[in-house]
Parts: structure tokens; C-alpha cells; sequence
């Protein structure tokens, strides 16, 4: 027995890891191959994996998996990324909750004809999203930081809310068929008890961590503070209250994040790769538990259901969710309404719900309960997160990319200067002190060598339309811009030059060089002689801009500056307009055509606004 279920554990790790192997190679995310692999070692396929596999252990070490996927996903979210999309957020885990809580428990009611509150227990376990689903996607789908801001909020709150509202309406509704103010009394309690334990274990590891003659003050010990927080927090909370554990999970994650804690680099990896692992070894297993013939015994109903879930529901809470929020352009609007797939809450909680109904004699509610999270979960797996890389691509919602290669002082300042304009940047860079700097600045960074094919990939060359080599070394520079023009379709490829004889070498490639002596020299000569513009153009991005774009309305083209007058913003004017090789301060009644790079100078707001006219991103 023992040897089986080693054996069987082995196959699970295997396949979790090369769903992890195959999901960086294809950029698809890893729980399509995660479900893939489970299903073929469970009854589907050749039987390895069982109910009678795990035994009684199944609910501990989903439970303990979960509590460490949640606070690793809570960790990841600090106030000021919550901050970029906080209305949206706040709208998808309320409104958003709720009208999927309601649209669902209804339409699995018509469809399938289930009670009512089987119904809601549907409803409310497909609420949840989570980080077992959306952190993957995210990691292949590059976008903007609002619209990833937005899709981890919801994924790490509703999974809370999912797993607690779930175990009310199954124990509350469900089973002692009570509905009332006892019901919601249950949901807050048990919110309470989660949140209480999550709060004492942040402050307990915040303590530890922060002493150096305690167990916590080295970085290797600091790992496992942490870990022992996540799992002593969900044990405790779960033992208090049933799946209270995963709001104290979640709730030490976001309390840690947000305190100033030591060691939080190597924390932060380590618990990242816990999670890939449980991860992989969870969802895999759960994959082979699924009773297929219950999903397939739903027929058009599941498929009816899939549709409205999909194409109804989510893009309604989508839309309601970020209605008259600008930072919001309507393709990141359409790829929120197509991006909704279900994670592990749902499928660990149905799972074992089942088997308590199953064993009470209600085979026909475990079979609805199982066949409908499981199809949706499927369903939104294999199209919503299968192809979500493929969706954003076709919405635009993937933003073009600068990678900087260099992160030290010159890469970090080029970095936030173009970040102020609201450029997409990753840093790559080899060393870790670097690498550390970057990312307490606030930067996305890549750890790697930029003159190596597998780092750029990593930072997402594929979608970059500009590479600079910002590195102090010049060999290390002149090889970042062969690998990348000889190798990848990039348009702009810059470079630091730190010896001026060596301009040469990189203007021989095609390479834009800024020679650092005499970019230097510039910089003091402006400072000397334009001292008012020099500290100007020093502070660009501090509510004033200079943005050169190429003219692509068809409304501005063919029009002169003066007709245009309207469509140029207060507090900004064209300073040049650049046409071949010939670049000129243009005069009231020259014309403007399509394709010429005009440059505007004035106020930041002024300046966005004018670029969006001449050059629409919709």
C-alpha cells in the first residue's frame, strides 16, 4: 500500500512539473495541462488516482495546499497595486460577487432543474476565481497594471468569499434547511474568525522576523516563519470554523505584504515555488477525482450553463464592474468579460461536499453538485485560461514592452522616467543585488543574463518594441544588441556607451548610442546655458511631458496646425513635426500628414491627451 501510493505521488509531482515545463514553452497557463494530466491518471485514463488513494488524508492536504496557494497570491498584492485598479476591484468583489452568486444559482436552477439551494451552493462555489487560475495567466498575458491589479484582487477575495459562503449555505440551507439571519450571522463569523487569525499570525511572524536573536532574523529561517504562518493560520482558524482557514490564509498573506519585513526577496521566491509545486500536485489530483460521467450526464443542460456563465454572466460583471472608469480602454474591458476561469476552491470544496451528500444518500444532488462546478471549471480552463494569451493578443490589451537590460543606476532612472509616461518596462539584469534594488523600487524585474535568448524571452521580447543596453560594460552592451537585432524582430535597439571610442562599434550595427561622456557634457551645458528648460526637461513626467508620436487619425491628416487648433489641448502645442529626414519647428498653417512624427511639449495631461488624438490606440 505504502509503495502504491508512493508511486502514485511520484506520477502526480511528474506531471504537475511538466505541465509547469510545457506551460513556459507554449505560454499557455499550466492548469490547462494540469487538468489534462490529472484526468488521464484518474478512471479516464489508466486509473492511478483514486478516492481510495488519499483515503481520509484528502481534505488535510487540500486544505494545507490551498492555505499556502492563497497567501503566497495574497502576498503578491500590496496596497499600491490594489490601489491601480481599486474601484474596479472593489466592484468585483461586491457587485460583482454578488451578480454572479445569483446569475448562476438561477440559471443551474432552470437548466437543471435542481433545488434551490443546491442551486445557490453552485452559485456560490463559481463565484470564485482565485490564484490558482489567474496568477498563471498573468504570467503569459502581460498587461497593464490596473487590469492585472484588477484580476488578482478578485481572484484572492473571492476565493474567501467563495469557500466560506459555500460551507454556509451547504451546512446552513442544505443540510438543516434554515435560512435566515443564522445564515448570514454564520458567513460573518466565520469571516471573523478568519480574519482574526490571519491578523495574529502576520503580527506573530512580523515579530519573529524582525528580532535577530529570534528563530526569524536569518533568511533561511525566515521562510519557514512564513510558511508556519500560512499553515498555522489556516489550522487554527479551519479548527475554530469550518473553511475560516482560507480567510486567515489570505488575510496573512495581504497583512505581511503590506508591513516592511526582512528577507522579503528570498521569501517571496521561496513561497512562489511552494506554490508551483502544491499547485501542481493539487490540481492534478483533484483532475483525477473528477466523476466525468457525472459532467457528461448534464448534456445540453451543462453546455447551456457554460454559455451563460461565459458569454452572459461574467461579461455583465465585467462591464458593470468597470463602467466610467477611464484608466479602462474597452479591449481591457472585453478581456476582463472573456477572462473568468475557476480554480481550486471550487473543485476541492465540490469535491468533498459530494462525498458528504454521496454518503448521506443524495447521489443524485452529488452528481448535479459535481457535474456542474466541474463543467464550468473545464470549460472556463480550456477556453478562458487556454487561450487567454491568444484573447489578449486579439483584443491589444498586451502593451507593447521596453526592456531595459541594466539595472543599476542609469537602467533603474531610464526605467522610472518612462514609467511616468506610462510605458510598459522590465528590467533584466544577472546580478541579484541589482535585481533586489529594482524591485523595492517598484519595477518589474527579470533575473537572468540579457545577452541569453532564454532571459530576454522570459521578459517578454516577443511583444518589446524597444531594447536599450544600459549595462556599465561596453562588450556586454555591443553582444545584448547582436542577440537581440540578429535574433528577434525588435524595431529599436539602444544602447549606453560608457568608452566613447566604442560608439563606433554599436552605430556600425544600426545601434542608436548615447555616448554617456557626451550625453553628460550636454546635460551640464544645458544646466549652464538654459538653466529654467534644463531643470524642465530634468523633471519630464512632474505634470509636464515632451512626447514625439506618428500621426495615424485620418481626422488630423491633411489638416493644417491652425484648422487642427481645436484638437490640440490647452497647455500644450506642437514644438516640431518630423517628415523623412527633415525635422522643423512648424509654422500655424502647415499641414499635418499621415504618418508624420509630431512632437508635443506642455502639461502631462495636455500632452497624453493630444498623443490620443493624433495617434488613437482604439
Amino acid at each position: 500500500m505504502a509503495e502504491s501510493l508512493l508511486l502514485t505521488a511520484v506520477a502526480i509531482l511528474a506531471v504537475g512539473i511538466a505541465g509547469q515545463a510545457l506551460s513556459g514553452r507554449f505560454r499557455v497557463p499550466s492548469v490547462v495541462f494540469y487538468l489534462v494530466g490529472g484526468l488521464l491518471l484518474g478512471e479516464v485514463g489508466i486509473g492511478l488516482v483514486s478516492l481510495e488513494t488519499f483515503g481520509d488524508g484528502l481534505t488535510t492536504v487540500v486544505g494545507i495546499s490551498v492555505a499556502v496557494i492563497v497567501f503566497d497570491g495574497a502576498f503578491a498584492l500590496r496596497l499600491e497595486r490594489i490601489r491601480e485598479a481599486e474601484t474596479a476591484s472593489l466592484r468585483l468583489v461586491t457587485v460583482g460577487a454578488a451578480m454572479t452568486l445569483v446569475g448562476t444559482a438561477v440559471a443551474v436552477r432552470v437548466l437543471t432543474g435542481a433545488a434551490w439551494d443546491l442551486s445557490f451552493l453552485v452559485g456560490a462555489l463559481l463565484i470564485a476565481t482565485g490564484p490558482t487560475v489567474i496568477t498563471p495567466i498573468v504570467n503569459v498575458v502581460y498587461l497593464r497594471e490596473h487590469v492585472s491589479a484588477a484580476l488578482e484582487t478578485e481572484g484572492i477575495v473571492n476565493d474567501v468569499t467563495a469557500a466560506i459562503l459555500a460551507v454556509v449555505i451547504f451546512e446552513e440551507v442544505l443540510l438543516l434547511e434554515e435560512f435566515g439571519p443564522n445564515t448570514v450571522v454564520a458567513f460573518a463569523e466565520r469571516l471573523g474568525v478568519g480574519i482574526a487569525a490571519g491578523v495574529a499570525a502576520a503580527g506573530i511572524a512580523s515579530y519573529l522576523l524582525h528580532d535577530d536573536r529570534l528563530p526569524g532574523g536569518t533568511p533561511r529561517s525566515a521562510r519557514f516563519v512564513v510558511l508556519l504562518a500560512a499553515v498555522g493560520s489556516y489550522g487554527v482558524a479551519d479548527t475554530v470554523s469550518a473553511e475560516a482557514g482560507v480567510a486567515a490564509a489570505a488575510t496573512a498573506g495581504l497583512v505581511l505584504s503590506n508591513l516592511d519585513i526582512p528577507h522579503r526577496e528570498t521569501i517571496t521566491e521561496f513561497t512562489g515555488d511552494v506554490t508551483l509545486l502544491l499547485l501542481g500536485f493539487v490540481f492534478v489530483s483533484l483532475a483525477a477525482l473528477v466523476d466525468v460521467d457525472a459532467v457528461l450526464n448534464l448534456g445540453l443542460a451543462g453546455v447551456a450553463l457554460v454559455a451563460v456563465v461565459m458569454l452572459v454572466i461574467r461579461p455583465l460583471v465585467a462591464l458593470v464592474s468597470t463602467a466610467g472608469i477611464e484608466q479602462f480602454t474597452r479591449s481591457e474591458r472585453l478581456f476582463l468579460s472573456a477572462v473568468g476561469p475557476r480554480g481550486i476552491i471550487p473543485a476541492s470544496v465540490a469535491t468533498l461536499f459530494a462525498i458528504e451528500l454521496a454518503a448521506a444518500g443524495d447521489t443524485a444532488g452529488a452528481g448535479t453538485l459535481l457535474g456542474a462546478v466541474f463543467v464550468v471549471i473545464f470549460a472556463t480552463d480550456a477556453i478562458e485560461a487556454g487561450f487567454a494569451r491568444q484573447i489578449g493578443d486579439a483584443l491589444g490589451v498586451t502593451p507593447m514592452r521596453t526592456i531595459i537590460v541594466g539595472g543599476g543606476r542609469v537602467g533603474r532612472s531610464l526605467a522610472e522616467q518612462l514609467e511616468n509616461r506610462d510605458e510598459f518596462v522590465v528590467i533584466v539584469d544577472v546580478d541579484d543585488e541589482q535585481c533586489e534594488r529594482a524591485r523595492e523600487a517598484g519595477f518589474r524585474v527579470v533575473a537572468g543574463d540579457g545577452t541569453e535568448t532564454e532571459a530576454l524571452r522570459r521578459a517578454g521580447i516577443d511583444d518589446a518594441k524597444a531594447v536599450v543596453a544600459a549595462t556599465s560594460d561596453d562588450d556586454i552592451n555591443l553582444l545584448v544588441c547582436q542577440t537581440v537585432m540578429t535574433k528577434f524582430d525588435v524595431d529599436d535597439v539602444y544602447a549606453r556607451v560608457n568608452v566613447p571610442e566604442n560608439v563606433d562599434k554599436f552605430e556600425a550595427l544600426g545601434v542608436d548610442a548615447v555616448d554617456d561622456s557626451r550625453a553628460a557634457a550636454y546635460a551640464l551645458d544645458n544646466q549652464i546655458e538654459r538653466p529654467s528648460l534644463s531643470r524642465w526637461m530634468t523633471d519630464l513626467g512632474d505634470n509636464h511631458d515632451i512626447l514625439e508620436v506618428r500621426v495615424t487619425a485620418r481626422h488630423v491628416a491633411g489638416k493644417s496646425i491652425r484648422e487642427l487648433n481645436d484638437e490640440i489641448p490647452g497647455g500644450c502645442l506642437i514644438a516640431e513635426i518630423g517628415r523623412g529626414d527633415d525635422a522643423h519647428v512648424p509654422e500655424a498653417d502647415e499641414v499635418i500628414e499621415y504618418g508624420d512624427r509630431v512632437t508635443f511639449l506642455g502639461d502631462s495631461d495636455a500632452v497624453e491627451e493630444a498623443v490620443d488624438r493624433f495617434h488613437p490606440h482604439d
